[in-house]
């Protein structure tokens, strides 16, 4: 889903069928987005995925702030944290692109950022990080993080 209008608030979102990267209208997120090139629906109310492939494009490329979840799937706080930043992307749906990194599979982006302990939480905007936070964190501070980006 695609829109022409340039002062539009808008993430770009890997699809989870294909990988393409789609511009989604972040104004317009109660409509259902889908994918240029699969048809398959893109939901912006879950943690989408990053890579080391896509990571800068979706970060820098996208008006509107994106939190990532440094992650590995063998860590007992990532795991705690999961469901409540889960939560977190389905509250903040069109204000926040939510998004997770896996560190063992995308070392690239991990170690580019510093990424030391897991859980690392960072708010990017403007391709910039400019809020971070490690260790499993209550609702709040994930608000908290987000409400000066």
């Amino acid at each position: 889903m695609s829109g022409t209008d340039s002062s539009a608030r808008h993430a770009i979102v890997p699809c989870a069928s294909c990988g393409k990267l789609n511009r989604v209208n972040m104004d317009k997120v109660g409509a259902t987005a889908v994918c240029g090139t699969c048809k398959s629906a893109l939901h912006v109310d879950a943690p989408v995925i990053l890579t080391d492939a896509n990571f800068d494009v979706v970060v820098s490329r996208s008006t509107v702030p994106v939190m990532v979840d440094f992650y590995a799937d063998w860590c007992g706080p990532c795991k705690m944290m999961a469901p409540v930043f889960a939560d977190f992307a389905r509250r903040q749906k069109g204000r926040v692109l939510v998004a997770k990194v896996n560190t063992d599979e995308n070392p690239g982006v991990s170690m580019r950022f510093g990424i030391r302990s897991i859980p690392t939480l960072t708010v990017m905007h403007g391709g910039q990080e400019v809020a971070r936070q490690v260790g499993a964190v209550p609702m709040a501070a994930l608000e908290q993080m987000v409400g000066g980006a």
